[in-house]
């Protein structure tokens, strides 16, 4: 897949789980008939049939439900036994970023938190963007690899929204593939 297309993939997915989908965004996306179609048959009829006040309230519900009020994409929220949240250099991705020059302004941020799920899509899209092929494998398998795809399935599960269920699947779907395309042209870069 094309690095420009890989990079708004992750810029999008960020922007997905970063906070509700407001009027805006909610246009740009039903405007965007191929990423409907990519995202789901059932987002895509969703999205299509129903009023824009019905969606951005329904949306706006479905998010804050899935996503702020039972239920945290916060990688050491999911991975600790505790559920506890780490935040400052206590926290693993923290110092993933510093080792690959990410500057995170937390305090500028509304998610507050390194390993916030739309904050690590958000870290990938500037390795994409970098051509960091071996920073992006290796954050693949000691971060969003080990907690992601469980936590959308577990997401998807507690959803009754359309467009939230076929986006847990096409971000499962997404990264399998990205990392598997990914994986085959380092080896075969290093294979040469």
């Amino acid at each position: 897949m094309d690095n420009k297309i890989r990079a708004y993939i992750f810029a999008f997915l960020s922007r997905i789980f970063s906070s509700h989908i407001e009027k805006k965004l909610l246009n740009e996306i039903q405007a965007n008939e191929d990423l409907l179609k990519t995202i789901g048959e059932n987002a895509y009829k969703y999205l299509k049939q129903n009023d824009e006040e019905k969606l951005l309230a329904e949306l706006n519900v479905a998010f804050h439900s899935l996503f702020v009020t039972n239920n945290h994409p916060v990688e050491s929220a999911v991975i600790d036994a505790k559920n506890e949240i780490l935040v400052g250099l206590q926290n693993p991705v923290m110092q993933f970023y510093f080792n690959h020059g990410y500057d995170l302004n937390l305090a500028a941020s509304s998610l507050h938190v390194p390993d916030h799920l739309a904050i690590e899509f958000g870290f990938m899209q500037n390795l994409v963007l970098q051509k960091d092929k071996l920073a992006q494998i290796k954050f693949y398998e000691e971060h969003l690899m080990v907690w992601v795809p469980p936590y959308l399935i577990s997401t998807k599960e507690m959803s009754d929204n359309p467009f939230y269920k076929d986006i847990c699947d096409f971000t499962i779907d997404f990264m399998f593939e990205d990392y598997s395309s990914l994986f085959e042209e380092v080896n075969d870069e290093l294979s040469k």
